[in-house]
């Protein structure tokens, strides 16, 4: 019985030192063996190692005398996406929102904490973000994450935020419990969340939730864009008015189609 624990324990570290090796490569883009040893503090050995068996079962590419992650990751995040009903029924809604406004709108979705973008669409003037499908974001910061907090339980909330913190992207981002709490009892009022340069400085987004049956969220649809051109009352109403109509058509479909 211990034999078997301990092997379980070596197992379960070093699935964990083969995720901590993948994370690395994401964020360098490319590295080589030295450079992750000494970034992760591993021995050069257990590196190497961890190295050769992702390669053999084509996760990481070697290319150019480094290691890349490779697309197999992506087959395995469409394959997993493609599954998932609210983006096969929110797909059409999220590309009218971009073709009406001109702008870009996104679809979000909670999981582990944090915000995962499943899919996006860009309107004839859209700027250009590092919204792409996968992107991993935290929720205090943006309105899609806002509008999903404020329809989540108050101890799924506590269980987020204890994990994930409230960590600052800009000088507007919500740091502090109260000013949190506060913005989302405003967000349960109105309906709808806004973000205004929390995560990008100069951009604006207003959120609208997607909720089941038991008002709870299950993901978010939005509209970011300049806050040039994202300004004033009567345009925020009318873009918020806009992101409800295609929530609640998404709520309906994942309902009753």
């Amino acid at each position: 019985m211990g034999t078997n624990t301990a092997n379980a324990t070596n197992t379960i570290g070093a699935l964990g030192t083969s995720f901590r090796i993948l994370e690395a490569l994401k964020e360098k883009g490319a590295a080589g063996v030295t450079e992750l040893a000494t970034d992760l503090d591993l021995p050069k050995s257990t590196v190497y190692s961890h190295l050769r068996t992702l390669h053999e079962h084509e996760y990481i590419v070697w290319q150019d005398e480094t290691y890349r992650v490779g697309l197999k990751f992506l087959e395995l995040g469409e394959h997993t996406r493609d599954r998932m009903r609210i983006y096969d029924v929110a797909k059409p809604e999220v590309e009218s929102l971009a073709e009406d406004t001109g702008e870009l709108a996104n679809l979000l979705v909670e999981e582990h904490g944090v915000g995962v973008y499943l899919f996006r669409a860009k309107g004839k003037q859209a700027v250009n973000l590092d919204t792409h499908a996968g992107k991993r974001v935290n929720l205090h910061c943006t309105s899609l994450g806002k509008a999903i907090l404020a329809y989540l339980p108050e101890e799924r909330v506590d269980e987020i935020l204890e994990r994930r913190a409230m960590p600052a992207r800009t000088a507007n981002t919500i740091t502090t419990r109260e000013e949190l709490e506060a913005e989302l009892d405003a967000i349960r009022q109105r309906g709808y969340a806004k973000d205004n340069g929390e995560r990008f400085a100069g951009l604006r987004c207003v959120a609208a939730p997607i909720t089941d049956d038991d008002d709870r969220a299950i993901g978010a649809v939005s509209i970011a864009g300049p806050t040039s051109r994202m300004k004033g009352e009567a345009f925020e109403t009318e873009v918020a008015e806009r992101l409800q109509s295609a929530a609640n058509v998404i709520e309906l479909n994942l309902t009753y189609s």
